[in-house]
């Protein structure tokens, strides 16, 4: 079974800022799309940014253009989400998940991680 793992997670003060990286550490990311996901405590899992196997698009929510970005890094076989003026309300559980190349971020992925926690609070 191919693994994901989330890191980078942590207690941040709003207005603060995180990096979060997912690594593959017995497949290789760049054959993948992978997504970035969070889920807040009593609410639907919800998709936040994707990025094309290539790394030449990008996609984020609505609600986080300008202030998240998506990048990876295929020598380090990691994709990075670069978090910036968090909010209280972005507290979640963050997860990435990776889809086969030639297909976009949904719902349904081929592989999730088991994601990393986010607290916005001062």
């Amino acid at each position: 079974q191919l693994q994901l793992v989330e890191s980078g997670g942590g207690l941040v003060q709003p207005g603060g800022s995180l990096r979060l990286s997912c690594a593959a550490s017995d497949f290789t990311l760049d054959y993948y799309t992978i997504g970035w996901f969070r889920q807040a405590p009593g609410k639907e899992r919800l998709g936040v940014s994707c990025i094309s196997s290539s790394g030449g698009t990008t996609n984020y929510a609505d609600s986080l253009k300008g202030r998240f970005t998506i990048s990876r890094d295929d020598a380090k076989n990691t994709v990075y989400l670069q978090m910036n003026s968090l909010k209280a309300e972005e507290t979640s559980i963050y997860y990435c998940a990776a889809v086969r190349k030639g297909s976009w971020c949904a719902n349904v992925m081929d592989y999730w991680g088991k994601g990393t926690l986010v607290t916005v609070s001062s």
